[in-house]
């Protein structure tokens, strides 16, 4: 199993105006689940800790495979929801491990 997560600071200048931004991203995101071949697992969550270092959203993902996750890179589903979020994505970090 290879564990994938990926955390977001979002577009908004105001607190509402992020939650707006984090909850779609947190909806697009979870619209992939039972779409992608190898996916077991998705969390979306948003950050309640409000303090300034914190990213606005994480994904928590697990995929059966390497190779399913990078597969899922590509994938058509993927790839619409990278350009729905792509406006509200300010900054990105990713860790990927076994």
């Amino acid at each position: 199993m290879v564990k994938h997560i990926v955390m977001w600071d979002v577009r908004g200048n105001t607190p509402e105006q992020k939650k707006e931004s984090a909850m779609l991203v947190k909806s697009a995101f979870e619209s992939l689940s039972g779409k992608i071949p190898g996916l077991t697992k998705l969390e979306v969550g948003v950050d309640v800790s409000a303090v300034d270092y914190a990213c606005d959203v994480v994904l928590y993902t697990e995929f059966e495979t390497r190779e399913l996750l990078d597969a899922y890179a590509s994938h058509p589903e993927h790839l619409r929801v990278k350009e729905v979020v792509g406006d509200v994505r300010i900054a990105r970090h990713q860790v990927d491990y076994i």
